[in-house]
């Protein structure tokens, strides 16, 4: 479970780095598509998804290194916070890059609508590291 949780933070910020560099590429490129001032919520969710993966991806690093931490008796409780922290870190950038790729007039696009789910996940992940660390 480790080493997937190190897999998941170092692609995943592979990725987002990524993300972070073609944005400002866009940025000094000036894309219209990306730049154009009717689309201001098309760049904050696309910074929102860079920053938000990047920082889940760290997250899954710390959890790697927090599971020999849990209680022997909470190995339920372990699975549990790994599946969700997993999910989590897909569903709140794609979320908001999905919301921000759709954008309608002002408003994000429905993909917005995993963000919710995707934190509520991110909750139950920490609540239940916090509570099973010995």
């Amino acid at each position: 479970m480790a080493r997937t949780h190190l897999l998941i933070g170092w692609w995943g910020l592979l990725v987002f780095v990524s993300l972070g560099i073609t944005l400002e590429v866009l940025h000094a490129f000036k894309a219209g598509f990306y730049l154009d001032a009717t689309l201001e919520v098309r760049r904050s969710l696309w910074r929102l998804a860079h920053t938000h993966g990047a920082l889940l991806s760290l997250l899954n690093m710390v959890f790697s290194l927090t599971l020999n931490r849990f209680r022997v008796d909470r190995a339920r409780q372990r699975a549990l916070a790994s599946g969700c922290l997993a999910a989590a870190t897909l569903i709140i950038p794609a979320g908001f890059f999905a919301g921000g790729s759709f954008v309608h007039g002002g408003d994000p696009g429905l993909g917005v609508l995993l963000v919710p789910p995707g934190a509520l996940l991110l909750f139950a992940a920490v609540l239940l590291t916090a509570r099973s660390i010995e």
